[in-house]
Formats: C-alpha cells, sequence, structure tokens
C-alpha cells in the first residue's frame, strides 16, 4: 500500500486536543511528557482563545501532532503492519511541515522540533502586532475557484496588504492581510457572491505580514542543525520535492532558506495533493489535530483512499482500515 502522510496545520486546534492518545499510548505520551507541563495544560485544559494564539497554537498543534505520529508507528509495529505500507512522502501544511521534516529525519529529534515551532510562533506573533500590542493581520477562507478568489483579492486590496496565501483546493483559496484589506474583501466577496469567513488565528501568515519573521527565523533555522531528509517531502513554496533544487553542499543552510521563506509565501495544497497522486499514492493518512486536510483531499483528488489520526479513535478506525484495504489485495 503506497501511503502519502500529511501533517495538520494552525488552525485545526481545539481543547482537549491529544489528551486521549496520551492515555492510551505510551508512544504519544513519552512526546507530551517531552514537551512538558505548560504545554500539556494549553492542551487538555485551554480554551479555544488561548490555544489560537500564535505563540500557543505552534507548540501545541505540533506536539500533537508528533504524539498521533508516534502512535501511529506504535500500532503499525502492534498490529504487523509496519512491513505492508510503503510511505512515498510526507507533507505538512504550513506548521505542519516541521511535523514532516520531523518525520522524515530532517529534524533530528523530536524536542529539536519543538524548540523550532516554539521560536517560529514568538516570531511569527511578534510580527503580526501592531504598536498597540494588538494584531494587525487576519485571514478568511473563500469557497470559489482560484481565479475568481484572485480577482476579488485585487480588488479589494487597495494600498493594504492583501494576497491569496493557501491553494487548498479547486474550490477554496484562504486569503491573509491586514485587518481593513479583509473587510474589504469580505465585502467584494460578498457582491461576487463568493462564500467567504474568517479563520480562528492570529493575524496574516504567509504573507508579507510575515517578513521580519522569517528573516529571524532563517537565523534560528540555521543553528538548528538540520540535514537532509531520509524521505521525500513536498515543500509548501513548490509543491515539489523539497531536495529538488539541493547543490549538494549545506543541507542546512538550503533547508533554512526554505522554511524561513515558506513563512512568508503561498502554500501550494492543492497542487501538493495532486503531485501524491501522480507520485503513485494510494492512501492519504491526515496526523495531527482535526480533519481539515482529509476534506481538501477529497475535493482534489477525490479517488485517493483518506484517513485521518488525531485520537485513539480515529488511529483505531485508521488502521482497521488499512488491515481491510490488505486484505483485499
Amino acid at each position: 500500500m503506497k501511503i502519502g502522510i500529511t501533517f495538520a496545520g494552525q488552525g485545526a486546534q481545539y481543547p482537549g486536543m491529544g489528551k486521549d492518545l496520551y492515555d492510551n499510548y505510551e508512544a504519544a505520551k513519552n512526546v507530551f511528557d517531552m514537551a512538558g507541563d505548560q504545554i500539556k495544560q494549553w492542551c487538555f485544559d485551554g480554551d479555544a482563545e488561548t490555544l489560537k494564539q500564535t505563540h500557543v497554537t505552534q507548540p501545541t498543534v505540533y506536539t500533537v501532532t508528533m504524539a498521533a505520529y508516534e502512535a501511529f508507528l506504535e500500532a503499525l509495529e502492534k498490529e504487523g503492519l509496519k512491513d505492508d505500507i510503503e510511505i512515498i512522502g510526507y507533507a505538512g501544511f504550513s506548521l505542519g511541515e516541521y511535523a514532516a521534516l520531523t518525520a522524515a529525519g530532517a529534524i533530528g529529534e523530536i524536542k529539536t522540533g519543538m524548540e523550532i515551532v516554539t521560536k517560529r510562533g514568538q516570531m511569527m506573533n511578534e510580527a503580526g502586532l501592531g504598536p498597540d500590542g494588538q494584531p494587525m493581520g487576519k485571514m478568511a477562507a473563500a469557497m470559489a475557484k482560484r481565479p475568481q478568489v484572485l480577482e476579488a483579492v485585487e480588488e479589494a486590496r487597495g494600498d493594504g496588504i492583501l494576497e491569496g496565501v493557501n491553494f487548498n483546493s479547486p474550490s477554496q483559496t484562504v486569503v491573509a492581510g491586514d485587518k481593513d484589506a479583509i473587510a474589504r474583501f469580505m465585502d467584494v466577496a460578498k457582491e461576487k457572491k463568493i462564500r467567504a469567513k474568517e479563520l480562528p488565528v492570529g493575524t496574516a501568515f504567509h504573507s508579507p505580514m510575515m517578513i521580519p519573521a522569517a528573516d529571524k527565523l532563517k537565523t534560528a533555522l540555521k543553528e538548528a542543525g538540520l540535514k537532509a531528509p531520509n524521505a521525500k517531502i513536498y515543500a509548501n513554496v513548490t509543491a515539489e520535492d523539497m531536495m529538488k533544487d539541493f547543490d549538494g553542499k549545506d543541507a542546512g543552510e538550503y533547508l533554512a532558506d526554505i522554511m524561513s521563506r515558506q513563512a512568508k509565501s503561498p502554500v501550494y495544497w492543492e497542487e501538493t495533493v495532486h503531485h501524491f497522486k501522480r507520485d503513485g499514492a494510494e492512501i492519504l493518512i491526515e496526523i495531527g489535530p482535526g480533519k481539515t486536510l482529509s476534506g481538501l483531499a477529497k475535493k482534489t483528488e477525490a479517488d485517493l483512499k483518506r484517513f485521518n489520526i488525531e485520537n485513539a479513535e480515529s488511529l483505531k478506525e485508521t488502521i482497521e482500515g488499512l488491515k481491510a484495504l490488505k486484505a483485499e489485495q
């Protein structure tokens, strides 16, 4: 069975996430214990308002995601399925790309990944705050074809910041910008009969507003000891193999450049799902809180089989589903 693994991004968080993985899987418990009491408190007991703060969201979602991934590996081993699957590649949505880097060995330890995403969350949070300490930006999901949404973006931008930043599926594009520009976009979208809704995130990610964070992040990533991954990772900034243009010299510096650009650049997720299919994936497994990526995959490549792993129940369903597919072969 050829499988693509995708990892959830910011916005997928919810109160109580990860608790039953912690209670039921030793591998997941180990990840949470490594993360520490503050992360556990935010994940298990934090309210929605706390969890949507960028400096909280990024380390908590990464922790839940890696706990779910480690629990998945534990379950594959226990159920004797490890040799029946071939992971053809990894991809993570924005923040989730750090989970992909970890799963593929480019980030050597989960602890290092936690340190990186904690710094990233702080840097991006700071970049999105105005002089008054309040968030300057917002994001909104628009349900329409990409050209229609980008036409509305051009009409609404004015002299503000407003860009299409997450190209999620043939029928969904996320835009990001300053608050006034997002308000104008919502009005234009309504006029054009484009269904749009604001997202529960702290600022305008993947937009020019994140340039200060990207510059700081590059320095932090260079110090993190990144190395060439041992498996394919589909990069957010290109939707192609992250190492496609690597010249063989310094993998750490190469990855630091890509991942710093990622913070201020669009995410080409629709193309990523197409490329999983192009490269032979039969199944996509979404790992981390929520089912957002599974829904996007359904809209993009409907014949790909889909599972998600966010808790003990969905992990069990995924394992049973893989067993059933094995029996059909």
